[in-house]
């Protein structure tokens, strides 16, 4: 125990003085008041949090953040699992290539993927290029909640399939062979098992794409534009733009507090379904 216990100092250490000195500091920041022209002025008030939550555009904020996070998680799952489903039935041959295809996009930053999507979503993008060459109508999904849900998706994704790739693998297929020999049919045998014993890796991946998206900041910016606010470019605007340093820190730690309940919440909601 004494040994274990030793073992962990060093992580402790780094993540006491990395992660949460910096939080606590920022915290103490989100209690100070904001003067133009100043810094910050010292004092210990909630005027910060009582601003955000009586304004309704910030009140606003929050619920596309929430919304477009839900969105993205729930089509991340409805993709990522026939993705990730098939990645488990492929053979030895062709497993490694389809692999590292889902895996390149992590290779590249979001900055440069949301630029990317700039390319292929422009008023002249390749998109449009290809439905005007088809005679059909022009898309306009830049500066749209659709063109930062497609961006968001694209980073997402990887995470998403990665994750319920590794859970699908560790079932045992005679399981699934079982249920098939029964007449369960490929729909039942998905519903009653695969998914079942998925259910843990499907929490885990639901969770960490949630998590992702609401603290997305470059894909808003560039995929979004100036009209298409979220929770974490708010807060680069408020500290960079504005130098409102306490009500940036404030914002920033309502994004944190909605993000940490959301996840317990969830993980408490399904677990409890789990026991008999």
């Amino acid at each position: 125990m004494r040994r274990t216990f030793t073992g962990l100092l060093p992580a402790c250490a780094l993540v006491t003085v990395f992660l949460l000195m910096p939080l606590l500091l920022l915290f103490r920041y989100s209690l100070n008041r904001f003067v133009p022209g100043e810094f910050m002025v010292d004092a210990l008030t909630l005027e910060n949090y009582e601003k955000f939550v009586d304004d309704p555009y910030y009140r606003g904020i929050l619920q596309t953040t929430l919304v477009m996070s839900a969105v993205v998680t729930t089509a991340c799952l409805l993709l990522g699992f026939p993705l990730a489903t098939l990645l488990v039935r492929l053979n030895a041959r062709w497993k490694p290539v389809v692999l590292l295809l889902i895996i390149l996009p992590l290779f590249v930053g979001n900055a440069v993927r949301a630029a990317g999507w700039m390319v292929v979503l422009g008023q002249k993008g390749l998109l449009n290029t290809l439905l005007q060459a088809a005679g059909l109508p022009v898309a306009t999904l830049m500066y749209t909640p659709v063109g930062v849900f497609i961006g968001i998706v694209s980073v997402n994704l990887p995470f998403v399939v990665l994750t319920l790739q590794s859970v699908l693998e560790g079932q045992d297929a005679s399981v699934r062979e079982a249920a098939l020999g029964l007449g369960a049919g490929p729909a039942g045998t998905f519903r009653l098992v695969t998914l079942p014993l998925a259910r843990a890796g499907v929490i885990a991946a639901a969770t960490l794409c949630f998590i992702l998206s609401m603290n997305a900041y470059a894909t808003p910016i560039l995929l979004g534009g100036p009209r298409f606010q979220m929770m974490a470019p708010m807060v680069a605007t408020q500290v960079l733009d504005q130098s409102n340093w306490p009500f940036g820190a404030a914002v920033a730690f309502v994004l944190i507090a909605v993000t940490l309940v959301l996840t317990i919440a969830t993980g408490a909601v399904f677990g409890r379904q789990r026991m008999p």
